[in-house]
């Protein structure tokens, strides 16, 4: 597959970790991705940081030799998201989030937006933007999700697997879920969709804010092709050593 075509998954190799870069500003940035060093070359950008900074803290990013993951979650019009998802992939974004509730013709309209700023920055090394549908938050629960929805019951797993439906039939590149749907998802898409799996702990480690969480060779094994991992290395005692011990744990896996 062309890596600038829309549904086009820009990684491929097994299962790739990504830092989240939950901070204020570039400055706290600068601290993790100097910190870790040449133990992490994939970074997310999420809403906090990119408010902050804007799209030169992808700039930065790219510039350092990074690739990026720029997690904005948009949920608009299609007009509108396809211009922002343009933007983004202007810039040198490999991965781009959008909510899947917004729909099969928002997320191809991200899609052919994030293949039009991908190609304009095709001279500057893009190797071309995935658009990811954000399912279900792994920060909600069953009776959070009921409640936000207005459902007495709520299958969480047929809900995601619904939503994944969505961003396929728009040419998504995958989706975002918690680990404890991913083989569901791959039983019903196989390699159709790739996943990201947030909420990774490290074994023993803090759940924080999340509620659906799973260890990175759990969520490796349910299928995951991206992991996200938070505060279980950057609020680490040591984060290069926690990085070494998520390496480690994904050692030996297709």
């Amino acid at each position: 597959m062309n890596p600038l075509s829309p549904g086009s998954v820009p990684e491929t190799s097994a299962v790739t970790p990504i830092v989240a870069l939950d901070v204020p500003d570039r400055a706290g940035a600068q601290r993790i991705v100097d910190g870790l060093g040449a133990e992490c070359d994939y970074y997310k950008v999420g809403l906090e940081l990119f408010a902050a900074e804007g799209p030169s803290i992808v700039a930065w990013l790219r510039g350092a030799g990074k690739s990026v993951f720029v997690d904005l979650k948009l949920h608009d019009i299609p007009n509108t998201v396809r211009g922002a998802a343009r933007s983004v992939a202007r810039h040198g974004a490999s991965l781009l989030t959008v909510h899947a509730s917004g729909g099969t013709e928002m997320v191809r309209a991200a899609v052919e937006g994030a293949a039009e700023g991908a190609a304009e920055s095709a001279g500057a090394g893009s190797s071309g933007c995935g658009i990811l549908g954000v399912t279900i938050l792994t920060s909600m629960d069953a009776a959070g999700i009921g409640a936000a929805w207005g459902r007495d019951h709520i299958d969480v797993t047929s809900e995601v697997v619904r939503l994944a439906g969505l961003v396929a039939a728009g040419g998504g590149a995958g989706i975002v879920c918690s680990g404890h749907e991913a083989a569901a998802v791959r039983d019903a898409y196989a390699d159709a969709l790739g996943l990201l799996i947030p909420g990774i702990r490290l074994d023993g480690g803090a759940a924080h804010d999340q509620r659906r969480i799973m260890t990175p060779r759990a969520a490796a094994a349910a299928g995951a092709r991206w992991l996200i991992l938070g505060r279980a290395v950057t609020g680490a005692p040591d984060p290069v050593a926690a990085m070494t011990t998520v390496r480690a744990s994904l050692a030996g896996l297709p």
